[in-house]
């Protein structure tokens, strides 16, 4: 399988060269970074409300003053399909002053 040659596509390579199987279900967590606590609790009961079956947890970052709001989502992770819901959630951690810090896999 190739990939598209950005950020995401080096990501899926690595990971296919890597052995993971990325035509399974994996839990795909995508990190999204606030300056301030409070934002990122507006995030997460936003989530808690919209979203209820997702995975999230808010963790302070290794950075003082900045939190950490991980979601996991089950999903196929194809390049489209992490591209689509990387653009949803910068979209959702803007409207909280926050923004989308890329994605990995559990593996």
């Amino acid at each position: 399988m190739t990939f598209p040659n950005d950020e995401t596509g080096q990501v899926l390579a690595e990971m296919q060269t890597a052995g993971i199987d990325l035509n399974e279900i994996h839990q795909v967590v995508f990190f999204q970074l606030f300056e301030q606590e409070q934002q990122a609790r507006a995030m997460v009961a936003h989530l808690a409300e919209q979203a209820p079956d997702m995975q999230v947890e808010l963790v302070p970052d290794e950075l003082p003053n900045v939190w950490d709001v991980n979601c996991t989502v089950s999903m196929v992770p194809s390049y489209d399909a992490v591209i689509a819901q990387e653009a949803e959630f910068e979209l959702l951690a803007t409207k909280f002053k926050g923004y989308n810090d890329g994605w990995g896999i559990e593996a």
